[in-house]
């Protein structure tokens, strides 16, 4: 599959996306003076309204890379279409991205792949390889490899600035796709799998997918987006309920007839003395 060009330019704020190629053009450039937003432009995920710029505090749902967000967004004030700033404004290919030194290109795609770069959309979703979460929606995939990251991923950088620590984290080196790192996140108290950062001089340790909240907004607002359960969980917990319903059931109505027949055996008894 070919990556899609996106409309928009790339923003010029620090920690932003590197540059796009110029030997590949973008479509739709944004109009400045929208309604209610520094700017507008026609998005090709979303071509039946425009987009206007917001800052808004509350929590929203990207749906381009189908992850929360909260503060800068591109939004349609006719249906509530959202898109977070860097995925409506990201470009067609990131190159000598330091997140992955091994290849120089790394191409948008606006559907996950399936893990084994022949196709995207398959079942078997990857997995962006520097926060370890699921690829839903957009995202930025080597062209030689399977490496994929999110848009909101790709724009965090090696070195990162914790307002509530007060040395800067780095990150530190690969541990291997799927390996649940030995650390605890001083944030979320949690091990897991993905990149983490570090601080090695007082040993504090942060998830990337924590760092990441620095990048979409959660952080700056204060806002904790809700966590999903997994399905599977949840429908071995309802089946579980369903089993004991059931036994339950069979227990009582077993009590209820051997108390039946306890009590019309004391009967019977009485009646022949």
């Amino acid at each position: 599959m070919n990556p899609r060009n996106l409309s928009g330019k790339l923003p010029a704020e620090d920690g932003a996306l590197p540059e796009a190629s110029q030997s590949q053009p973008q479509q739709h450039e944004p109009e400045h003076g929208g309604d209610g937003g520094d700017g507008e432009m026609v998005h090709f995920s979303h071509p039946e309204h425009r987009l206007a710029r917001f800052d808004f505090p509350y929590l929203f749902l990207c749906m381009g890379c189908k992850e929360y967000g909260a503060g800068k967004r591109f939004m349609c004030q006719i249906c509530g279409f959202q898109l977070h700033e860097f995925c409506a404004m990201a470009p067609p290919s990131l190159h000598d991205h330091p997140f992955h030194p091994k290849h120089q290109h790394l191409l948008f795609f606006e559907k996950p792949g399936n893990g084994d770069d022949s196709s995207s959309g398959g079942f078997l979703r990857c997995k962006c390889d520097i926060c370890g979460k699921p690829v839903k929606g957009f995202s930025f995939r080597c062209a030689c490899c399977s490496f994929d990251v999110h848009p909101c991923c790709a724009a965090m950088t090696r070195r990162m600035e914790l307002p509530a620590h007060g040395h800067p984290l780095l990150l530190a080196p690969d541990a291997g796709a799927g390996v649940a790192t030995s650390f605890v996140c001083q944030v979320c108290r949690r091990r897991r799998s993905g990149r983490v950062y570090q601080c090695m001089p007082c040993g504090y340790y942060l998830h990337a997918k924590c760092a990441k909240d620095m990048v979409n907004g959660l952080y700056e607002h204060g806002v904790v987006p809700p966590e999903k359960s997994n399905p599977l969980v949840a429908v071995a917990k309802v089946t579980i309920n369903a089993l004991f319903s059931v036994i339950g059931g069979l227990i009582e109505g077993i009590g209820e007839g051997i108390g039946e027949g306890f009590v019309e055996n004391i009967g019977r008894s009485r009646g022949r003395s």
